[in-house]
This record gives structure tokens, sequence and C-alpha cells, in this order.
């Protein structure tokens, strides 16, 4: 008599984890990001007050 056998899914669903193959030269750390928005957001309240004055408008 014939055995009966079932096959598994496999552990991954067969989805392919791209981040263990390739790896980023270029890191950037989330403080830099904050810090940069909070740069660039104080570089535009300064330009709305300062900026008609300094640029002629």
């Amino acid at each position: 008599m014939a055995q009966e056998r079932m096959s598994m899914p496999s552990g991954t669903g067969g989805l392919v984890r791209y981040f263990d193959e390739y790896k980023s030269k270029i890191s950037i750390q989330p403080l830099h990001i904050i810090v940069f928005i909070i740069l660039l957001i104080l570089i535009v309240i300064l330009l709305q007050i300062f900026g008609p004055t300094l640029l002629g408008f």
C-alpha cells in the first residue's frame, strides 16, 4: 500500500529577503534627518521675517 505524502509549505512563504543581499554604503541616522528638517524650518521662518528686507522685495 502506498503512503500518502503531505508536503508542507516553506517557512518563508516564498518571500525573498532583499535586505540580506544588499548593504548600502550611505547610512543616515534618523537624528540627522530630524536636525536637517528643524534647520530647514528655521531657515524658512527667518526668510519669511527678514527676506523682504534682505532680498529687496
